[in-house]
């Protein structure tokens, strides 16, 4: 049976004031942490956010919290090997997981970082939903499927977040938009709406604002 994938609708009126507070709230930075002992006590809903190197994660975190400088951007593929830990208000925490793809790395670098990955998604029993940031430049990419074949086998929730929208003319968007939703049929995990956001312009910012205050 093959689920049809959509975009994302529109918030409703109460959902978009929901998310403007959340996120207009306080946003903190708690730690970076690189073992799962040294994570924060697991005491509320947590969402994170996973994506390769440079596709934009820093800029939408920074976008949906309204922070410029919130998640620091790297242009150093693998460098930020932390798991990076927020809180928004005392509700929610807001996970910024490492870069992934980064073929400079070395090799234990990138072994450790995908085993504590693993641990991370298999054993957080918080963690509500996972947002996979694809770039709407380029579609899946087979660096891509990894995570989400990760995902699957950890039985967690993921929802797509194309990003980078308005680098793209109209023929290209709804091309990669098209082969997200043809590739993610074979995710069993996956959420059946995607999300389309750009940074720059705030496309999309509102609607994965009010899905993540939204979640219970």
């Amino acid at each position: 049976m093959t689920m049809a994938f959509t975009l994302a609708p529109e918030p409703s009126e109460e959902d978009r004031e929901t998310g403007r507070l959340l996120f207009a709230g306080p946003v903190d930075f708690v730690k970076g942490v690189t073992k799962m002992a040294a994570l924060p006590p697991a005491d509320r809903p947590e969402v994170c956010f996973a994506g390769r190197s440079n596709v934009g994660k820093s800029s939408l975190i920074n976008a949906l919290t309204g922070r410029r400088n919130l998640a620091r951007a790297s242009n150093t593929p693998g460098r930020t090997q932390e798991i990076n830990y927020f809180t928004m208000g005392d509700s929610r925490y807001l996970v910024d997981l490492p870069g992934y793809g980064f073929a400079e790395a070395p090799v234990a670098v990138v072994r450790q970082w995908q085993a504590l990955l693993k641990q991370f998604l298999q054993g957080r029993a918080t963690l509500r939903r996972a947002f996979v940031l694809i770039d709407t430049r380029h579609g899946v990419k087979a660096v891509d499927e990894e995570i989400l074949t990760l995902l699957d086998r950890a039985a967690v929730t993921f929802q797509v977040v194309m990003t980078k929208a308005d680098k793209v003319n109209r023929e290209t968007r709804e091309a990669n938009i098209a082969q997200v939703m043809a590739t993610l049929q074979k995710h069993p995990a996956a959420y059946p709406e995607i999300v389309v956001t750009s940074s720059e312009k705030g496309e999309g910012v509102e609607t994965l604002r009010a899905i993540i205050a939204t979640l219970e």
